[in-house]
């Protein structure tokens, strides 16, 4: 028997310490509202884990109101932008092995100058998506 590939089927940590395996990963945000629907009764305690790769920064900053995100670099190097709720703005570097935390309320978006690979933990009960302008501009530098 062989081990399930997280890249392609996450995992849902849930209420009750249960962890239960994912359908398949597609990518597209069809997927996500699925994920939602299928463990609507954890709510905000409700965590996804998942494995992506990126090759390129990300095109959008996004934010998980209701919990903390754990980011955990796998391999390669990510450079994590964070514009926290109290409108502190933070960059943070993380090399294979390292970590960063996403607090509740803490839009972010990533940078990245080769292929790399990443483990969310993600409390995503609200999730939003915004566009990103590029490169990266600290909240408090734009014009207004």
């Amino acid at each position: 028997m062989s081990g399930t590939p997280i890249a392609r089927f996450p995992l849902h940590l849930g209420l009750g310490a249960s962890a239960v395996a994912e359908p398949e990963f597609t990518g597209a945000m069809e997927w996500y509202g699925d994920y939602v629907g299928r463990h609507q009764t954890d709510g905000r305690e409700g965590r996804l884990v998942t494995v992506h790769s990126f090759s390129e920064s990300w095109d959008s900053w996004e934010v998980h109101p209701e919990g903390d995100e754990v980011v955990l670099c796998l391999s390669g190097t990510i450079t994590l932008h964070q514009e926290l709720a109290d409108g502190e703005n933070r960059t943070v570097v993380l090399e294979s092995g390292d970590y960063a935390i996403n607090p509740p309320g803490a839009w972010h978006t990533a940078d990245v100058t080769d292929k790399v690979e990443v483990l969310f933990i993600t409390a995503g009960w609200g999730t939003q998506h915004r566009p990103r302008e590029m490169p990266f501009v600290p909240l408090n530098e734009r014009p207004q």
